[in-house]
């Protein structure tokens, strides 16, 4: 049974957070009463204040579901090592994990569904942190990802993916449409026409939301088997 939350937006709230073991800043947008947790993974270049995730973000919560945005990486693990981790699949999918974990603890014992919004390199992450937790992960979007980069735990995700792709990023559509393929559990292909990677077309993003929020309102509402 779907929740009953696209009649009417609902208030919200925004709290900063420090997320995980490793202190990381975050974003909480919180409604009264939120029925599942989406946590989104940012893609290289961007951070918890990417414009096109908040607005994702902002969105779902209105709809009855608290999000989370966080900085995979401290400004001082960047400095450091140049672009080398904002690459790394697997460091970045364990960032992710350690904040399920925090979630998880927030929320009293992982009783709270758990969707993850990967952007980019971040659906990697997002996919491969899916593979990694498969009895904790309810459900996988991807905006404009390279699932590919996931590598081998692509063949592991058990949970539903959505992969969003725009009509006009065609070497993205591409890779999406091999990962597809491989992807053993519910899956499904939506393309938005004539957007391309960034999705900065009228409208596009608005797409984008709209389809997210159907699939987690269809596949977070009740804790995964």
């Amino acid at each position: 049974m779907q929740p009953e939350t696209s009649a009417l937006a609902l208030p919200i709230e925004r709290q900063d957070v420090v997320v995980g073991s490793r202190n990381l800043p975050g974003t909480l947008y919180l409604p009264e009463n939120p029925f599942s947790l989406v946590i989104f993974a940012h893609g290289s270049g961007s951070s918890r204040f990417s414009p096109r995730n908040r607005q994702v973000a902002e969105t779902l919560a209105r709809y009855g579901m608290a999000t989370l945005l966080f900085d995979l990486l401290h400004r001082q693990e960047e400095e450091a090592q140049g672009r080398a981790k904002v690459f790394d699949i697997g460091f970045l999918a364990e960032r992710l994990i350690d904040a399920v974990a925090w979630a998880d603890h927030r929320w009293a014992g992982g009783k709270m569904p758990i969707g993850l919004f990967g952007a980019s390199t971040g659906a990697a992450a997002a996919l491969a942190a899916a593979a990694h937790l498969p009895k904790r992960v309810g459900a996988v979007v991807s905006r404009g990802g390279r699932p590919d980069l996931a590598g081998a735990a692509l063949d592991d995700v058990l949970a539903p993916t959505l992969l969003i792709v725009g009509g006009a990023d065609l070497e993205t559509l591409k890779l999406n449409r091999a990962a597809e393929l491989r992807l053993k559990g519910i899956t499904a292909l939506k393309i938005v026409p004539g957007a391309t990677h960034l999705f900065s077309e009228p409208g596009a993003m608005d797409e984008v939301v709209m389809l997210a929020q159907n699939w987690f309102e269809r596949y977070l509402t009740e804790f995964p088997d």
